[in-house]
């Protein structure tokens, strides 16, 4: 006979104050930050029946607020990091993503209710929007790689597949004793684990903060033997299930992670995710609280994201799990990169401060004028090697570094830096003698899921709205001709794109005479390059061709108001095709730029024939603009996704050059002719 459903508790009262009684709440800034953003700012005082007292879940020091809510009749609020926490467990100093902030028990307790168990007991969970959000979310968990602590390294060999994984857990973890286990659950599991998988190898996962040496765990050194064996390295916890013909566990995180990974893990103890239909459990609850079947959808937009409250870094406020999911992306795709520290080659010495600020965060840069010393500097210290792309030589191995394509309010010659930097472990994307990370990439985006076709079509609605290009540079087009309009972009003649991408046509005034002739009736715009037009590079016109040619000039013109102007442009490599084809102009292109090729274009070039895939323009923005750049946060110098970049980019909300390089920038125009001393 089925179980009732349990009437869903009374809405509780909002506190009049929210007081704690625990040292670690003063020293936690982060959780205090995100307790007032959620209208409960943290308070010291003398608690009373209108108030609540914060206490961390069912830790030791939690007594003394039990004790103050016993006494004086006030609520008790329980507050626990939520189940996307950091890179690192909290006694590695890294603040929280989210926590859980429970105003019924811990999520972890089965000896009573909690908030979570009511939501997954009692909430419909069968809206289709929230379900599809959860499906995504999973997605977006497993491409990245994301666990509770997800300082781990997907390039880490994992064992070879076909073992038993049995999940350790830190000895006297509160829930492991509050999840109805002992010492004895986790030898029982074992012993089962093997017994019931005869002839399988059995891998231990020891905990992060066992490996880290916080805390010790059940399982050690003296449980391998015929058939067993620990596994302590860094592995991703996905890679690790993927391998896996059964998961064992007693309440560990990874054991939910584990059902979303496609198991049906094998449950000891009494954890938030057993009772539900989606585990074998061995121990059941005596009480029927739980009864009810639930899909993997459901349970996961009931604990990931109804129940916690996340928050945003960047901007300092409370964001949606996609939000704070991306932050996470942005920074655990920072911290792999990373971690192991660079030696950096061809970098000039105003870039590398700025450079610094990116990629040194785990480890300070060490830069190095000649790349066949950085490379042996690297091999030596055992570091990564990268190089500004246009310096590297034929041959070298290493990771090249450019500008992003959003890249600042300001040029890069007139040393504004950079906001978003590509780096390409295969080649880079202005080069098509080769296969770039790119290219590779926008092949890889040919098919998107319905959340990533959703996330590029706003971010192109975004970046349309606010009217962003590259460099955010320049005044409104003014009034321009009726009739058709064809777009010519200037480029640096001397760029690398032009010598390696550009094909027969390599010159302004070549490509400008290649669109006239096709287009003789049109009204033709020429924009000289912002870097030409400020003196730094070569590209200039002469007036006498331009004038030839029929050409109206338009100079200091902001792009993104200019595209909204007209018809079609010409372009040998220019990022403004690009940015043209959000707009929806039509682009011909006479090289191989990195948007070429995939018939988006009308390509009079020749795009390498590798490029067979046919991306939407959507699957082309998600591999350019979101997974293809790091971006970095200007306020915070924090690893942030596309959509914090877009809205300091809008805001202006960035720092400025300082005088020095405002100086600097101005000699730079007068020792044009010698910009290879700076550039």
């Amino acid at each position: 006979m089925p179980v009732p459903d349990p009437k869903p508790p009374a809405e509780p009262r909002t506190p009049r104050r929210v007081l704690y009684f625990n040292a670690g709440f003063l020293r936690q800034k982060r959780i205090r930050r995100i307790m007032e953003l959620a209208g409960l700012p943290l308070r010291l005082g003398r608690p009373g029946a209108e108030d609540a007292i914060a206490v961390w879940g069912r830790s030791p020091y939690a007594v003394r607020g039990e004790a103050m809510a016993a006494r004086s009749g006030a609520d008790l609020i329980r507050i626990e990091d939520a189940f996307l926490r950091s890179l690192f467990p909290g006694r590695a100093g890294e603040p929280p993503l989210g926590l859980l902030i429970d105003r019924t028990g811990v999520h972890f307790d089965s000896t009573g209710p909690s908030d979570l168990e009511t939501l997954l007991a009692t909430r419909p969970l069968d809206d289709t929007p929230l379900l599809d959000r959860a499906r995504a979310g999973i997605a977006r968990l497993q491409e990245a790689h994301l666990t509770k602590y997800s300082g781990v390294d997907p390039q880490t060999p994992c064992p070879e597949p076909g073992y038993v994984l049995v999940i350790d857990q830190t000895r006297g973890d509160a829930s492991v004793i509050h999840g109805g286990a002992t010492a004895d659950t986790f030898r029982d599991m074992l012993v089962c684990a093997r017994m019931e998988n005869p002839g399988a190898r059995v891998l231990i996962k020891t905990h992060p903060e066992t490996v880290r040496g916080h805390r010790k765990g059940y399982f050690g050194p003296d449980d391998v033997c015929d058939g067993v064996e620990l596994c302590s390295d860094t592995v991703s916890p996905w890679t690790l299930m993927e391998g896996a013909i059964g998961v064992y566990t007693v309440t560990s995180q990874l054991g939910f992670e584990a059902i979303f990974a496609g198991h049906r893990p094998q449950v000891f103890g009494q954890p938030f995710y057993a009772g539900w239909d989606l585990t074998q459990d061995r121990h059941p609850h005596p009480l029927a609280r739980r009864g009810r079947r639930l899909s993997r959808a459901q349970l996961f937009a009931a604990a990931m994201i109804l129940y916690p409250t996340w928050y945003d870094p960047c901007r300092d406020r409370l964001c949606s799990f996609e939000d704070a999911i991306a932050h996470l992306e942005a920074q655990t795709r920072a911290w792999r990169a990373d971690h192991r520290g660079w030696v950096a080659a061809g970098m000039r010495l105003w870039k590398r401060a700025p450079l610094q600020r990116v990629f040194g965060q785990q480890k300070r840069l060490l830069f190095e004028n000649d790349p066949a010393k950085a490379d042996a500097r690297a091999t030596r210290t055992g570091r990564r090697l990268m190089i500004w792309a246009g310096k590297a030589p034929p041959g070298l191995s290493a990771t090249r570094v450019e500008d992003g394509f959003l890249r600042s309010r300001g040029l890069g010659a007139a040393l504004v830096p950079p906001m978003s930097l590509v780096t390409d472990d295969l080649g880079i994307y202005y080069d098509p003698h080769k296969e770039s990370g790119l290219e590779r990439l926008i092949a890889s985006r040919e098919t998107l899921r319905p959340d990533q076709q959703n996330r590029a079509e706003a971010l192109i609605a975004r970046l349309i709205d606010l009217g962003l290009s590259k460099y955010n540079l320049g005044l409104p087009a003014a009034e321009l001709p009726s009739g058709p309009r064809l777009l010519v972009p200037g480029q640096v003649e001397d760029d690398a794109s032009i010598r390696l991408g550009a094909g027969e046509i390599s010159t302004n005034l070549a490509l400008l005479k290649a669109a006239r002739a096709a287009n003789p009736g049109a009204t033709l715009l020429y924009k000289p390059h912002p870097d030409v037009e400020a003196g730094l590079r070569r590209g200039s016109v002469p007036q006498t061709d331009l004038d030839a040619i029929g050409c109206i000039v338009l100079r200091d013109v902001d792009p993104a108001s200019l595209l909204q102007e007209v018809d079609e442009l010409w372009t040998m490599t220019s990022l403004m095709g690009f940015e043209a084809l959000l707009r929806g102009v039509r682009v011909t292109t006479t090289g191989a730029p990195f948007y070429a090729g995939w018939g988006l274009t009308r390509d009079r070039g020749a795009p390498p024939p590798r490029r067979r895939a046919r991306p939407s323009l959507a699957g082309l923005v998600h591999a350019a603009l979101i997974d293809y750049p790091r971006y970095v946060d200007p306020k915070t110098g924090l690893p942030c996704p596309v959509e914090v970049a877009l809205d300091r980019l809008s805001s202006g909300d960035i720092p400025h050059p300082g005088r020095a390089n405002r100086a600097l920038s101005k000699l730079q125009g007068v020792f044009a002719s010698y910009a290879g001393l700076w550039r």
